[in-house]
């Protein structure tokens, strides 16, 4: 559950839930949720598929309330991209580490993302 902040019902603006950037006219809305997102690419090897991978990774973003996507490469690896809060987000990053029972994961690389979108959910691709 995300909890926002309340604004009065007066007519003053309400600043602490919303900023707006003005950068050569063209004006950008954040709410303080948006400033908590975090958005993370992570790349992982080892025996992350057939294992069961991508299902117990889409099952803890559930529970742990992260949004994003999961997916299989090509090349054996796995790739997932992360948003959530900073808690969330490091709470799917430890346990991407380890992964589900039967796997092995090798290594795990991630980098931070700066992106627009805001996924509503996470899911297997």
């Amino acid at each position: 559950m995300h909890h926002l902040p309340v604004c009065n019902t007066a007519p003053a603006p309400c600043f602490a839930a919303r900023t707006s950037l003005k950068i050569s006219g063209f004006t950008m809305h954040t709410s303080d949720h948006d400033k908590q997102l975090e958005t993370i690419s992570v790349h992982i090897t080892g025996k992350v598929q057939g294992v069961g991978y991508r299902l117990a990774t889409v099952r803890r973003a559930h529970l742990i309330g992260a949004h994003g996507w999961v997916r299989n490469n090509a090349d054996g690896s796995v790739e997932a991209m992360v948003q959530g809060t900073p808690d969330q987000v490091d709470q799917m990053l430890e346990w991407l580490r380890r992964g589900p029972p039967q796997a092995r994961v090798d290594e795990l690389t991630s980098e931070r993302q700066f992106i627009d979108r805001r996924f509503g959910r996470f899911e297997q691709q």
